[in-house]
C-alpha cells in the first residue's frame, strides 16, 4: 500500500516549514508534497496529485482555505478515490474555533502545538484506516456534510449585531447609465472573474462585486446556492434533471437554460 500523502497550503514560509517539520515527527510515514504558497496553487496541486490529507491555511492570497475545500468538493474527479481529509490551520479567535469544532472538521490553531498536532494526526490515521478497510468511497458524504456545516457557520459569524434586510434592488452600470434591477426579477447570479453576472428574463447585467459578498445580502429562502459560483432563485426552477452519472441539473422555467448542481449542494434536491 502506498504511504499517505499530505499537501500543506500556507503563504507564510516559516509556518509552512515548521508544520512540515512537526509532521515528520508526529507522522513519520506521511509523505509531504511540495508546499503550496497560495490557495490557487493548493487547488491545482491537490487536483493533480490527489493527496490523502490537505492542511489548508484559512486566510491565503487568491483563494481562502474554505474556498479551496469547497472547490475540491465540487471539482474532485468522480472516478477518483475519496476526497482528501481536510485540516484547517487558523489564527481565528475562540468563537470561530468553536464553529470548526461543531462542524466536526479538524483544525489546528497557529502556532501549531506539537501535542495538538499529534492528536490531529492520530485522528487522521484512524479515519484513513477505516477508509482502507471499507474498500470503497463511503466517507465522501459525511465529509461533504461537515464542509457544508462549516461553510454555513462561517457565513453566519456576525460582523455586526444586526443583520440587514435582504437586498431589494441592484445597481448595474451599463455604459453611462445605471440600471436599477429588482432582485425579484433575477433568475440567477453567476460568478464571472471579478464580477457577478446577473441574469434576468430580459437581459444580463454585470456588477462589480464578489459573489461571496453578495450572497449574505440575499434572502436565503428565495435564493439557493447550487454551486460555489451559482446562486439561483428557487421560484425560477422548473424541474431537476438527474444524469446517469448521478449529477443533477436544474432546468429553469421558460427555456431560460440549465444550471449544474455541485455535489456539495446536491442534498438540497435529493431530499425532495
Amino acid at each position: 500500500m502506498a504511504p499517505p500523502t499530505a499537501l500543506i497550503a500556507e503563504d507564510e514560509p516559516l509556518l509552512a516549514h515548521a508544520l512540515q517539520t512537526e509532521l515528520a515527527k508526529a507522522w513519520p510515514e506521511l509523505r509531504v508534497l511540495p508546499l503550496a504558497a497560495n490557495g490557487t496553487a493548493a487547488l491545482e496541486q491537490a487536483l493533480a496529485q490527489r493527496p490523502s490529507v490537505c492542511f489548508l491555511d484559512i486566510r491565503m492570497p487568491g483563494l481562502s482555505g474554505l474556498e479551496v475545500a469547497q472547490a475540491l468538493a465540487e471539482d474532485w474527479p468522480e472516478d477518483a478515490n475519496d476526497l482528501p481529509l481536510i485540516v484547517f490551520v487558523t489564527a481565528y479567535d475562540q468563537y470561530a474555533v468553536q464553529a470548526f469544532e461543531t462542524a466536526a472538521v479538524d483544525y489546528l490553531l497557529k502556532p501549531v502545538a506539537p501535542a495538538r498536532l499529534a492528536q490531529c494526526c492520530a485522528r487522521l490515521r484512524e479515519t484513513l484506516a477505516r477508509r482502507s478497510q471499507a474498500g470503497a468511497a463511503v466517507h465522501t458524504d459525511p465529509l461533504l456534510a461537515q464542509l457544508r456545516g462549516l461553510l454555513l457557520q462561517h457565513a453566519d459569524i456576525p460582523s455586526s449585531p444586526h443583520r440587514p434586510a435582504p437586498l431589494q434592488v441592484l445597481q448595474a452600470a451599463v455604459g453611462h447609465h445605471i440600471h436599477l434591477v429588482p432582485v425579484a426579477e433575477v433568475l440567477y447570479f453567476e460568478a464571472a472573474d471579478k464580477y457577478v453576472r446577473v441574469v434576468t428574463a430580459e437581459r444580463d447585467y454585470l456588477i462589480r462585486t464578489a459573489l461571496r459578498e453578495l450572497l449574505p445580502q440575499l434572502d436565503a429562502e428565495q435564493f439557493w446556492q447550487v454551486h460555489r459560483g451559482t446562486v439561483v432563485r428557487a421560484s425560477a426552477i422548473h424541474s431537476i434533471q438527474r444524469h446517469e452519472t448521478g449529477k443533477l441539473s436544474l432546468v429553469l422555467k421558460d427555456g431560460a437554460g440549465t444550471l449544474a448542481v455541485s455535489r456539495l449542494y446536491a442534498t438540497r434536491f435529493k431530499a425532495m
